[in-house]
């Protein structure tokens, strides 16, 4: 059992009196481990006919699953986007938004991505989902975690919560606001968040909450749903600060709050709260991105690549700079909403490949791989055995005939590409990616 900080315990002992003791215990136990299945890549019923895992349905998400063991990062599945690895209590928020294709979302404060990744499978592709992570190596996970599950409707952006206000006032139908907190819910399963703990720093805490809501009302458009969610237990961050919200912003009205505790259900704990904007407009939206392939010669390598390898040409092409962008019908141009020099804060599109030169061959994006099922490219199926040794950046052999770019596939998902030359599937699977 760790060794709870004093201060935290009397809190605690306080706030829920003959049920302490239950709580306490509830951390000799374990961590809850869960994973949610990808359905945008797998439905849940195709997935139980292959799951490594024994899985336990999760009381608060049809596709969230308690498992067992250890390595749920570093399977094949994992790899290929099948299944995001989550706190099976952090499943309870996303729900509660209702988000659906069409909408314009905001999740706030999204890195590494677990609860913005839902919000995309609810979406089904469809609308504009907006990730923001203010600090740039957080917002380089949320982009990895956006490609390997294959969002193509996604813009990440990397910016304070008071800067992207003056962007998107009266913009967005939901926003879900995943609060930094004082990380109490965390101390069993993250020993190290222990000994960072103290009151003065859940004073900070909710002070830049505060400071991050009220961004959140700016961009919140009349009759926009807000959800705020934390991972800890203290009033101060929790309750009082939904109250001190709805004080100072009475246009607001509170649909519902709860608070999960590690000892009454099987998860390490959360706090949501659901409410609802009242008043105010819907600002209009920004342009929407459409086909504006530039006449230039550099893209006829491209188009002998496309030819070859994809099943359906690519829509929506933008070249800048030899990169080669596509982007989703009905996502709005945010790029487009800020200032040029802070451009460089959005990920917006997919990218497709890079054509370098008219004398240089086209070379495909791992991004567009993820992106892909063997009904749009060519590919090839292997078994769990070579999938791992492709995985570990390995070459693996294939059939003679088999010439050029292929999408590597276990199970229909896609893991990334490969060359096929003579017999020989050369390994295109980035060195970042690849695992032990």
């Amino acid at each position: 059992m760790p060794d709870l900080p004093l201060e935290f315990k009397s809190r605690m002992k306080a706030l829920l009196g003959a049920e302490y003791p239950a709580f306490e215990q509830s951390y000799a136990l374990p961590p809850q481990r869960a994973i949610r299945v990808n359905t945008l890549k797998i439905p849940v019923e195709e997935f139980k006919k292959i799951s490594p895992f024994v899985l336990a349905p999760t009381p608060w998400e049809p596709s969230g699953f308690y498992v067992g063991g250890e390595g749920l990062g570093k399977t094949v599945l994992h790899s290929a986007g099948a299944y995001y690895v989550q706190e099976p209590s952090a499943m309870s928020v996303v729900p509660r938004l209702k988000p659906a294709g069409g909408e314009r979302i905001l999740d706030l404060c999204s890195a590494p991505g677990g609860k913005g990744t839902q919000i995309a499978q609810y979406m089904e592709g469809r609308g504009t989902l907006v990730l923001n992570e203010p600090v740039p190596a957080r917002r380089d996970i949320l982009a990895q975690n956006v490609e390997r599950l294959g969002i193509k409707n996604a813009v990440i952006t990397c910016a304070a919560p008071d800067f992207l206000a003056e962007i998107f006032p009266d913009y967005f139908d939901k926003i879900l606001v995943d609060a930094p907190c004082s990380g109490e819910g965390m101390f069993k399963k993250e020993p190290n968040a222990i000994p960072e703990w103290s009151p003065q720093n859940v004073e900070m805490c909710a002070a830049r909450q505060k400071q991050i809501l009220d961004a959140a009302d700016k961009m919140l458009c009349g009759g926009g749903i807000l959800v705020y969610s934390t991972c800890t237990f203290s009033p101060r961050e929790d309750e009082e600060q939904v109250q001190n919200f709805l004080k100072a912003h009475p246009a607001y009205k509170l649909l519902d709050m709860q608070k999960l505790l590690p000892h009454k259900i099987q998860g390490e704990g959360h706090f949501y709260a659901l409410l609802q904007k009242t008043e105010g407009v819907r600002a209009a939206g920004f342009c929407r991105l459409s086909r504006t392939i530039p006449k230039n010669e550099n893209l006829n390598a491209y188009k002998l690549w496309e030819d070859s390898t994809l099943k359906s040409p690519l829509d929506n092409l933008i070249l800048q700079n030899g990169m080669l962008f596509t982007y989703v019908d009905g996502v709005e141009d945010i790029a487009s909403a800020f200032p040029k020099q802070e451009r460089w804060r959005i990920k917006q599109g997919v990218l497709v490949g890079v054509i370098q030169s008219k004398n240089t061959p086209f070379t495909p994006a791992h991004s567009l791989a993820t992106r892909l099922t063997s009904k749009e490219a060519n590919s090839v199926e292997v078994d769990e055995k070579t999938a791992l040794s492709y995985l570990r950046g390995l070459t693996f052999d294939c059939p003679q005939s088999l010439k050029g770019w292929y999408l590597v596939t276990h199970a229909g998902l896609p893991l990334g590409w490969c060359k096929a030359v003579n017999g020989v599937a050369k390994n295109h699977l980035p060195k970042g990616l690849r695992i032990l």
